[in-house]
């Protein structure tokens, strides 16, 4: 009897590995003729039975509904991915060696999938979202490049925790993003792009589209990551943390500027502001001919309550690079910014003659700023000719110059600005 049951026991489960075999033939049959709903139907089938079968049995049959699962995710389901991720990595954890070349084959194929998914959702400003895809693009294809952009997405969506685990993660894994790059020129706007792999610059290189086929050493991001990571412990509070972070960085890496303009970023946001300048004159010592960096101590400096000395450095920023828009939005800023005191100080002016005659001079200090400030702001504007703001102060400036000619031109154009909004 018991002899019997054996060989009943033994039919059973002979009947359910043929039918897991079955329905996991069918779904790569319908995989491969396109019918993902076909196919997806088979894998599902076939998992309730699958507990029985052998690791590689298993295996084929997880590369399978990860393939099924990333074509039926299309470019947006996420939650396909996910379960495609899951998966291949079940897939890969069995360690089958006979599927193993179409298991990378698969992750590769889902990584593009969802690092190409959380681009369009950057496009979106869905940070969130991109961030998720990417860390779940990290986890199956170990790229510490996903984890540092998965990072810096969490960063933009302020989810400063989740930033913070994945920078710790890359700081303790040594990951400083210095890699070779496959570089290309786009015919058309002139601008270096970076290509994902040395295949897929050779593949874009036959559209046409491109030039000048290259290869570079990608710079450090060590110090991105440290400017992050005190930003985030400062946000938090935590600033003997940053400091701490911080500290140890610049022993490891005393002439890293990278570094030096992290901690100049996080004294600018303790408010240390003699600190920040300091450290932003070694940073203009070691690259004297950027004029951002000059910008930046005109930030700092006026920050400070510094003006004259702002609008130095926003001087040589200009002198370095004439088309620096924002710098002589500054400086007539810095202008205008005296203009208050001098219209307070006619406002309480009385009716006496020594009154009419500061009044006059108060009105011809007011008029001089305004003239001082114009060419900053007409050669901004030509910068940014759609620039509201900017458009408006000129136009008020004008009337109050009395150019009425230019007044109205300007009040022109700003009608025609606003009404393109």
């Amino acid at each position: 009897m018991k002899k019997q049951l054996w060989v009943v026991g033994l039919l059973m489960i002979t009947t359910i590995t043929f039918g897991q075999k079955k329905e996991i033939k069918r779904a790569e049959k319908a995989l491969k003729s396109g019918d993902v709903t076909e196919a997806m139907a088979n894998i599902n089938a076939a998992e309730s039975l699958i507990g029985s079968a052998d690791s590689e049995e298993k295996a084929e049959f997880y590369v399978l509904k990860g393939e099924v699962y990333l074509a039926d995710a299309g470019k947006n389901d996420f939650n396909k991915m996910k379960e495609a991720a899951d998966a291949f990595k079940k897939a890969k954890e069995l360690g089958d060696s006979k599927i193993n070349d179409r298991a990378k084959i698969g992750v590769q194929n889902l990584r593009v999938a969802l690092v190409n998914s959380a681009v369009e959702d950057q496009k979106r400003q869905d940070f969130a979202s991109a961030s998720e895809k990417l860390y779940t693009s990290y986890t199956i294809k170990k790229d510490t490049s996903d984890l540092y952009f998965a990072a810096g997405n969490a960063v933009n969506a302020k989810d400063y925790g989740k930033a913070l685990q994945y920078y710790e993660d890359l700081l303790e894994m040594g990951y400083t993003g210095i890699q070779q790059e496959f570089v290309a020129t786009d015919i058309n706007t002139g601008e270096v792009v970076v290509f994902a792999t040395e295949d897929d610059r050779t593949t874009n290189m036959l559209s046409g589209n491109y030039t000048n086929p290259d290869e570079r050493m990608a710079e450090s991001v060590r110090g991105d990551i440290l400017r992050n990571v005190t930003l985030i412990y400062i946000s938090q509070g935590e600033n003997e943390k940053a400091l701490k972070v911080m500290k140890d960085a610049r022993i490891e890496n005393p002439d890293d500027t990278s570094l030096i303009r992290a901690e100049a970023d996080m004294a600018y946001k303790m408010g240390d502001m003699a600190r920040y300048n300091e450290l932003m004159k070694e940073v203009v010592a070691s690259d004297p001919n950027n004029p951002e960096l000059y910008y930046n101590l005109g930030v700092g400096s006026s920050k400070n309550g510094d003006n004259e000395q702002a609008i130095t450095y926003y001087k040589k920023a200009i002198e370095l690079d004439p088309n620096y828009a924002n710098a002589k939005i500054n400086i007539a800023a810095i202008i205008l910014s005296k203009e208050g005191p001098i219209i307070e100080q006619m406002n309480n002016l009385g009716t006496s003659n020594a009154d009419y005659k500061k009044y006059d001079e108060l009105k011809a200090q007011k008029s001089q700023l305004y003239k001082d400030a114009k060419p900053y702001l007409e050669s901004a504007l030509m910068l940014k000719p759609d620039n509201v703001e900017l458009a408006r102060t000129l136009m008020n400036i004008y009337s109050q110059l009395g150019e009425d000619e230019k007044f109205k031109a300007m009040k022109a154009r700003l009608a025609e600005m606003e009404g393109g909004q």
